[in-house]
Parts: C-alpha cells; sequence; structure tokens
C-alpha cells in the first residue's frame, strides 16, 4: 500500500502539484521534492534543494538522519 501511495503523489509531483509532505521516505523525498526541510526537535535545521540537503548536508541533524535512513 505504501509503494501505491508514493507512485500516486510521484504521478501529482511530476503534473506540477504542490504538495507539502512530511515523510521518512528518503528516496521518494529526493527524487520528487523540489525543497528539502530536515526538522530537527522541533526545528528546521537545514532546507535546501534535494541534491544539496543529500549530497552536501551541513547539519548534524541532517548527517545523522541520512545515515539512519541509509541502514534501514
Amino acid at each position: 500500500m505504501t509503494g501505491e501511495v508514493l507512485s500516486v503523489m510521484t504521478d501529482l509531483a511530476r503534473e506540477g502539484q504542490t504538495m507539502l509532505v512530511v515523510t521518512h521516505a528518503m528516496n521518494f523525498a529526493r527524487k520528487v521534492a523540489t525543497v528539502v526541510h530536515v526538522l530537527s526537535q522541533g526545528r528546521v535545521v537545514e532546507s535546501g534543494p534535494p541534491d544539496q540537503v543529500f549530497e552536501h548536508p551541513s547539519h548534524a541533524a541532517t548527517r545523522e538522519l541520512l545515515h539512519e535512513a541509509a541502514a534501514v
């Protein structure tokens, strides 16, 4: 079911639908987002284009999140 929901959301993003999505599905976020915001302890600690956030995270919380996501 999760895969179906992500597929529909991916199609909507390709069609230009604006969405605010909270997710731990990092591959999905990287694929469809135009801007990624990383929250830690209720605060935005990093924002930027997916390539920047995923390839060159500047905040320790972002690096930890990506490391944990890669281990799953």
